[in-house]
C-alpha cells in the first residue's frame, strides 16, 4: 500500500440514519455471484464484465422513478458478443435488458438480471447519399448524429429534449420523438432500414433484399406466426380501424400494431415492430435513416394569451400556416421558471389564467422566411393577445439570441421544479396525447386533477400535436405519498383514456409504470395480440420482461427508488443522465449521474453496512481521482448540478491536517517552487533527451506506488522543457491591457514545431501580436509566486486556495490599476479560475476589489481586440481546433474559432471534441483518464493531416498531443506567424 494511500473511511457518511426499504441487501454486497460471474467471464472475457457491488448500484439507476438491481452488467463489443449472450440466457433461463444511455422516464432500461451496455462500443456515423441518408451506431447520440449531419445540411427527424444524451438506439426503441417530430418525422416514419438481433440470436438487416429468405430458413415459426398476427388483424375491420385511429395522435403505449398493417412480409413487419419495442423484441445494431432538410432561417415568437381556452384556440391556425412548433406553456409554468437565470423576473406576477405559445417557423431560404412570417403575421392579427408583463412583446423575431431565450423559458420549467422539489422526492416526467382539438380540456382537466391530489398544478407540452407533459414529485420512502401517487395514476389513466380517447404514453414510451395500463387503453383483444406477438418473438421470455407487458395492476409501485439526502450541491440531482456523454470519464469509471447515485445508495444504508463498505472501498479511485473536475457536466445539467465541486470536496476530505499544512506552505512560497518546478522541468528534459524518457517514467512510477498515484505525477514523453525564467520585455506606459501569463506558462516552454516560430513562446507571441495590432501589453514584473489558484482549488486543498485566491486578486487589482486596465490572462483555465473561480474563496475586501476587475481570455483579446486591427501575410491550408473546456464555460469557443479562422483557409472543430481531462496535472497522475476521455476525438483527427494543431491551454495541448502524436500549439502563436509582416 502506498505510503500515503486516503483512507476511504473519510467519505463514510456517518450521520445517523435508517436503512431505506429500497436498499441493497447485505446478501449483495459481494457484486455478482458464481458461477454468474465466472462462466459469463470464461464467455466474453473480464473486461466486458462489471461484476463489482458499485457497478451494479451505478447502473441499477436511471432517469425513471424505479431502482432494480442487475445481477451483472456486460459491455459487448461486437455482434458476435450479442448473441453469445443471447444464447447463454437461453441455455441458463436467465433474463437480459439492453441499456444504452439510461435517459428513459419509465424504467424501461432497468433490469433485475443481466443488464448489457449497449451505449460504449456502440458509436459511429456513416453519412450516406450526400447527407440524403445516415448509417448510425445505436450508442450515438441524436445530438451528436445531427452535429455531422449539420455539415450537410440534414438532420435527424426525432428530436427529444434529451439529444444531448439519449441514443439513437434508444430513440428507435422507444420511438421517441419530441417537439416538431409529431406523428410524421418519428423513427417509424424515417428510419430507412435497421440490422437487428433476435432473442434466438438470429441478425435480421432489413435492407437486404435476401432478408426474408433467410430470416425463413432460420426461423419458420416466427414468419408463419408474424404473417398469421397479420392476417388475422386485417381480417378484423373494426380493430383495423381502431389501430388507425390510434396513430393519428401520438401514442408510444404498447406494441406498433400497425407494422402488421404496413408491411407485406416478416421482415418488413419485424422493421415496424422493434420500433418502439423497448428492448423487448431485439437488439437493435445499426439504424439507417432517411435524414431531413436542415432548414437554418428561423423565425419564433413567444405569445402570451388570456387564458388557455384562447391559447389553444390558436394552435391550429398556427400549424396550418406551416409551424413546426407550437409550444404551450400554462401560467404556473410560466411563474414557476422565473427561478431559473434568463427567464424575465417579471413572469412571477403573470396572472394564474395567463398562457403563452412558442411558435416556431423555419425555412431554407429568404423568400421562404419570409413567406412563414406573412402567414404567421396573418394568423396572429386575428388574435386576442395580451401584454401582461413588461418583457412580454407578442412579436416574431430572427435574432437567434432571442430565440434561444424564448426555447430556455420553455425548458425552464423542468429546470425550476427539479432544482426546487423537496429534498428526499423523486421527480417523475410524465406525458399524454389527446385530439389537438381537445387540448384546452385536456390540460384543465390534467391541472385540476394535480390539485386535488396534492400535486404542483402545472402543464406544458408539445400543443400542435395535443401532447401535453407534467411533473410529479412525491417520496417514495412514505407509503401515504407513494398511495397518493397510484390514487392519481389510477384516475389520470382513466381521464385520458375514456374522456379524451387520448394516448397514456405520447412519447415517453410505456415502460414499467404504463404496463399496467396498456389493457384500459387499448382493449383486451388488442392487448391480447400484443402479448401473442410478444410470444411469437421471444418464446422463452430472454428480453426485458415486465417493461412492456404485465398482468401485474400494482406493477406501476414496484421498484420505486426513494432519493436519500446526499450533499447540498448534488442532492437536486434528478438522475437524468443528461450530464454523462460531457463527463471525460464516462469510458473509464462513473459519471457524475453515478457518482451521485452511488452516494445515495451509501446514504441508503446503515452505517457501517457491508455494501456502503463496499461502495466506498471503490469510490475513491471511481469517483474521486477520476473526475477531470471540468465541471462540464454543469452545463448540461438541467438543475446545474457541479459534479466536479463535489469530488473537489471530496478530495478535501480526506486530506490530512499535515497535507492541508503543506498545500498552504507551497501557497506562500509559490515563487520559490514555481522556480524549482521550471528548474526540476529543465532538468527532467534534459535528462531525457540524454538517456530517454524510459528511466524518468521508470523512476516516476516507482515513486507513484511507493508515495501515492494521486500525489506524484508520472513523467510522459510529450511534457515539454523549462520555459525561460524572464518574460519578454514590456513597458507599463502606453499599454492597453495587463498581460498575465499563467504559472503553467512559466514554468513550461511552448511547442518545438520548427519552421519560421520555432522556440517562440506563448508569451512573446502575445506581446508581438498586441504590439502589431497597436495594442501593446504589459507584463507586471512581479507576476512570479503568483497563479489563478487552480491548482490548489482542482485538488481541495481549500487552506492553500484561499490564500493564493486572495493574493492574485489583490495583485490583479494593483496591476490594472484598480481596474481600469483589463487583465489578459493565457490560459483558459486561469481566465476561468482568476474571473469565476476563486470568488467564494475571497475575503469581503478582496471580493469587491474582484468586482472591479474586468478579466480578458487572450483568445478573446485577440479575437475582438487584435484582429481587425491586423493583416493577415499568410495562412495555412488547414487547422484542427480543440476547443478547452474552461473556454466552454466562458462562451469563448467562438472567439478561439475566429482566431483559427485568420490563420487557416480550412478549420475544422471535431465533431467528437470534448474535455480532454489532462486538467492541469491530473493527466500525468491518471493517464488512463485522458486517454479515456480523448479517444474518440484523436480517432476522428487521426482520419486525415492537417497543417495546424490549435488549442488555447498548454496543458491540454499536451493532453491532446498525447492523444494524437500530434504536436498541438495556441492559436496565438499561429496568430503570430500568420501576422508577421516578414517571417524570420
Amino acid at each position: 500500500m502506498p505510503l500515503l494511500e486516503p483512507d476511504p473511511e473519510a467519505l463514510r457518511p456517518g450521520t445517523p440514519r435508517r436503512p431505506a426499504p429500497d436498499r441493497v441487501t447485505d446478501s449483495s454486497a459481494g457484486g455478482t455471484p458464481e458461477p454468474l460471474r465466472s462462466e459469463l467471464t470464461a464467455l466474453l472475457g473480464a473486461d466486458k464484465v462489471l461484476w463489482k457491488i458499485s457497478d451494479l448500484v451505478r447502473y441499477a439507476s436511471d432517469a425513471s422513478p424505479y431502482r432494480f438491481l442487475p445481477r451483472v452488467v456486460l459491455l459487448p463489443e461486437d455482434l458476435d458478443d450479442v448473441s453469445a449472450i443471447l444464447s447463454y440466457a437461453h441455455g441458463k433461463d436467465r433474463d437480459v435488458v439492453f441499456r444504452a444511455a439510461g435517459t428513459s422516464l419509465n424504467g424501461q432500461a432497468q433490469g433485475e438480471d443481466i443488464l448489457v451496455d449497449v451505449r460504449r462500443h456502440w458509436t459511429g456515423i456513416e453519412v450516406l447519399d450526400g447527407g440524403a441518408r445516415a448509417r448510425i451506431g445505436p450508442g450515438t447520440t441524436v445530438l451528436r448524429a445531427n452535429t455531422t449531419l449539420a455539415r450537410y445540411g440534414r438532420l435527424l427527424g426525432p428530436d427529444p429534449a434529451s439529444a444531448i444524451a439519449c441514443t439513437v438506439g434508444g430513440v428507435v426503441a422507444n420511438n421517441a420523438s419530441g417537439m416538431t417530430a409529431g406523428t410524421t418525422r418519428n423513427s417509424y416514419r424515417t428510419l430507412a432500414s435497421l440490422t437487428f438481433v433476435l432473442p434466438s440470436g438470429t441478425v435480421v438487416d432489413t435492407a437486404d433484399p435476401a432478408a426474408d429468405e433467410e430470416l425463413l430458413h432460420a426461423e419458420p415459426e416466427l414468419c408463419a406466426a408474424l404473417l398469421e398476427l397479420k392476417a388475422e388483424i386485417e381480417a378484423d375491420a373494426e380493430l383495423t380501424a381502431r389501430i388507425r385511429a390510434k396513430y393519428t395522435i401520438k401514442n408510444t403505449n404498447g406494441y406498433r400494431l400497425d407494422a402488421f398493417l404496413d408491411g407485406a412480409t416478416p421482415v418488413e413487419i419485424l422493421r415496424g415492430l422493434m420500433v418502439g419495442s423497448e428492448g423487448t423484441f431485439g437488439f437493435i445494431a445499426e439504424t439507417v435513416f432517411d435524414t431531413l432538410p436542415l432548414e437554418r432561417r428561423v423565425s419564433s415568437a413567444l405569445l402570451f394569451f388570456p387564458s388557455l381556452t384562447a391559447a389553444a384556440a390558436a394552435v391550429p391556425g398556427f400549424t396550418e400556416a406551416g409551424a413546426i412548433a407550437v409550444e404551450l406553456m400554462d401560467g404556473n409554468t410560466l411563474r414557476a421558471s422565473v427561478s431559473v437565470p434568463g427567464v424575465p423576473a417579471d413572469w412571477a406576477a403573470l396572472p394564474r389564467e395567463t398562457t403563452a405559445l412558442l411558435v416556431e417557423f423555419r425555412a431554407s431560404d429568404e423568400a421562404g422566411q419570409e413567406a412563414h412570417e406573412r402567414a404567421a403575421e396573418a394568423v396572429v392579427a386575428g388574435l386576442d393577445l395580451v401584454r401582461p408583463a413588461a418583457s412580454v412583446t407578442n412579436a416574431f423575431t430572427r435574432d437567434a439570441g432571442t430565440i434561444a431565450g424564448y426555447w430556455k423559458a420553455r425548458k425552464a420549467f423542468v429546470t425550476a421544479v427539479g432544482g426546487s422539489r423537496p429534498s428526499g422526492t423523486t421527480l417523475i416526467t410524465e406525458d399524454f396525447a389527446v385530439p389537438p382539438a381537445r387540448l384546452a380540456d385536456a390540460c384543465e382537466a390534467l391541472l385540476e386533477l394535480q390539485s386535488r391530489h396534492g400535486f404542483d398544478a402545472a402543464v406544458a407540452g408539445h400543443a400542435a400535436h395535443g401532447n401535453l407533459h407534467f411533473l410529479l414529485a412525491f417520496d417514495a420512502a412514505k407509503p401515504q405519498d407513494v398511495a397518493r401517487y397510484d390514487a392519481f395514476m389510477q384516475e389520470f389513466c382513466a381521464l385520458v383514456v375514456d374522456r379524451f380517447d387520448g394516448s397514456l404514453k405520447a412519447e415517453h414510451a410505456t415502460g414499467r409504470n404504463i404496463a399496467p395500463f396498456l389493457e384500459r387503453e387499448w382493449g383486451p383483444r388488442a392487448t391480447e395480440l400484443m402479448w401473442r406477438t410478444k410470444q411469437a418473438i421471444d418464446p422463452a421470455g430472454v428480453l426485458a420482461p415486465r417493461i412492456v407487458l404485465d398482468r401485474d395492476p400494482r406493477a406501476h409501485l414496484r421498484g420505486l427508488k426513494t432519493i436519500p439526502e446526499v450533499e447540498a450541491v448534488a442532492d437536486p440531482c434528478i438522475e437524468c443522465g443528461f450530464c454523462e456523454p460531457t463527463c471525460p470519464s464516462e469510458d473509464l469509471t462513473t459519471t457524475p449521474r453515478q457518482r451521485i447515485a452511488l452516494r445515495r445508495e451509501m446514504m441508503r444504508q446503515t452505517d457501517g453496512a457491508p455494501v456502503e463498505s463496499g461502495l466506498l472501498d471503490a469510490y475513491g479511485y471511481d469517483a474521486v481521482d477520476t473526475c477531470a473536475g471540468d465541471s462540464t457536466c454543469k452545463l448540461a445539467c438541467p438543475v446545474g448540478i457541479d459534479t466536479g465541486a463535489m469530488m473537489k470536496d471530496f478530495r478535501h476530505r480526506r486530506h490530512t491536517p499535515r497535507e492541508e499544512r503543506i498545500a498552504a506552505l507551497t501557497a506562500r512560497n509559490f515563487r520559490a517552487v514555481e522556480a524549482s518546478a521550471r528548474l526540476a522541468v529543465g532538468v527532467a528534459d534534459a535528462l531525457g533527451k540524454w538517456v530517454g524518457d524510459a528511466p524518468l517514467q521508470a523512476v516516476t512510477r516507482l515513486a507513484r506506488k511507493a508515495v501515492r498515484p494521486d500525489l506524484v505525477p508520472e513523467w510522459l514523453p510529450q511534457i515539454p522543457g523549462a520555459a525561460a525564467r524572464r518574460p519578454p520585455a514590456t513597458s507599463r506606459a502606453g499599454a492597453s491591457a495587463v498581460y498575465y501569463p499563467a504559472c503553467v506558462n512559466r514554468i513550461f516552454a511552448g511547442p518545438d514545431g520548427g519552421g519560421a516560430d520555432a522556440g517562440l513562446s506563448l508569451a512573446e507571441a502575445v506581446v508581438a501580436v498586441s504590439a502589431r495590432a497597436g495594442k501593446p501589453v504589459w507584463i507586471p514584473e512581479d507576476v512570479a509566486g503568483t497563479c489563478c489558484a487552480t491548482i490548489w482549488h482542482s485538488k481541495g486543498y481549500d487552506a492553500g486556495n484561499r490564500i493564493m485566491a486572495n493574493r492574485i486578486v489583490e495583485a490583479a487589482w494593483g496591476w490594472t490599476a484598480g481596474g481600469r486596465l483589463p487583465l489578459v490572462v493565457d490560459a483558459s483555465s486561469c481566465t476561468l479560475g482568476i474571473a469565476d473561480e476563486v470568488v467564494p474563496y475571497l475575503t469581503e475586501e478582496n471580493r469587491a476589489l474582484h468586482g472591479e476587475l474586468t478579466v480578458v481570455d487572450s483568445l478573446v483579446w485577440a479575437a475582438d481586440e487584435l484582429l481587425p486591427k491586423l493583416t493577415v501575410f499568410r495562412s495555412v491550408a488547414s487547422a484542427v481546433v480543440h476547443p478547452t473546456c474552461s473556454m466552454e464555460h466562458l462562451g469563448d469557443v467562438g472567439q478561439l474559432r475566429a482566431v483559427a479562422e485568420a490563420c487557416a483557409d480550412e478549420v475544422v472543430v471535431p465533431d467528437d471534441a470534448g474535455c480532454c481531462a489532462f486538467a492541469g496535472d491530473r493527466g500525468m497522475l491518471h493517464k488512463e483518464l485522458t486517454d479515456a476521455a480523448t479517444a474518440k476525438e484523436a480517432a476522428e483527427v487521426g482520419r486525415r493531416t492537417y497543417d495546424a494543431y490549435l488549442s488555447a491551454n498548454r496543458m491540454c495541448e499536451i493532453g491532446m498531443e498525447r492523444a494524437t502524436g500530434h504536436p498541438y500549439r495556441s492559436a496565438l502563436i499561429e496568430l503570430e506567424h500568420a501576422t508577421r509582416p516578414t517571417v524570420r
